[in-house]
């Protein structure tokens, strides 16, 4: 763990935000790639991608602060800490999703190819991201006494996030970069495989980032926010997302009916008589 990469002066480059930065352009540059290979405008996906990455951004806090709004909203020392906090990335998925679709619809581009084009690059800038979180100590485990545990001893951490120092926790952050990266080699694997239709990469994306999360929840132990003090926020989120991912799915793979002439009209007459 090393929160603090370097420090110029009174400036502090933090490791989070450097990974952070390198996630969301590794992704938009995949996606970008692939838009060109798939004979799509790569610029207007480029631009597509910059609203994605604000939206994300933007949402990521909102759900953070909503989910954590006691704490937030308990002095103004507490809220600035919401600008360094990365956020909920579920927050930043439906934020993204939702400005992205805006968004194509604006440019009349076509909105689930376009969400497979992105869902690789999402997968993939998850994991670097994840690294960011390992970096500052966000995002920790529960104590455990398994062998790869991890012990966080940097006070920057506590002092950001909160992170326990000097405790074995579950690295947590691992789990979901090691998540991130198997999503992607599927997704890939995915296109080459079956028969294809637009939105199955998107939806497998998340139905598999659905199942993963849900999993991982299970051992991190920051402070997230419960739902009816049963499962956290984006547990609850999962429950939502696994049945509605299955439903897009099928809906999307429906095989095409074809066309049936309409029998009310009776029979046509030959146009020359």
């Amino acid at each position: 763990m090393h929160p603090i990469l370097f420090s110029l002066g009174p400036v502090t480059i933090y490791s989070y935000g450097v990974l952070l930065a390198t996630a969301y352009l590794v992704g938009l540059g995949l996606a970008v790639r692939r838009a060109r290979a798939a004979g799509l405008d790569g610029n207007r996906i480029l631009d597509l991608g910059i609203w994605v990455i604000i939206a994300a951004l933007v949402g990521a806090k909102a759900l953070l602060f909503i989910v954590d709004f006691r704490h937030f909203t308990s002095s103004w020392s507490e809220f600035t800490t919401l600008l360094r906090s990365g956020g909920v990335f579920y927050g930043g998925l439906i934020g993204a999703v939702v400005v992205c679709i805006y968004q194509l619809r604006t440019h009349k581009l076509p909105v689930w190819p376009s969400g497979d084009l992105f869902a690789p690059g999402i997968a993939l800038g998850y994991m670097i991201g994840r690294l960011g979180c390992l970096m500052a100590g966000c995002c920790y485990g529960k104590p455990t006494d398994v062998g790869w545990a991890i012990t966080f001893t940097d006070p920057a951490a506590t002092l950001n996030v909160g992170t326990p120092l000097n405790v074995p926790l579950h690295p947590t952050q691992i789990y979901e970069s090691m998540a991130g990266l198997v999503i992607f080699g599927l997704l890939l694997v995915l296109e080459r495989r079956g028969r294809h239709f637009a939105g199955r990469t998107f939806w497998s994306f998340v139905l598999m980032y659905a199942v993963s999360r849900f999993i991982i929840e299970f051992y991190r132990g920051d402070d997230r926010g419960f739902v009816f003090d049963m499962v956290s926020t984006s547990q609850a989120i999962s429950i939502v997302l696994v049945p509605l991912s299955l439903l897009m799915l099928w809906y999307l793979g429906r095989p095409a009916m074809p066309a049936t002439p309409d029998a009310s009209r009776g029979p046509r007459r030959p146009r020359f008589a």
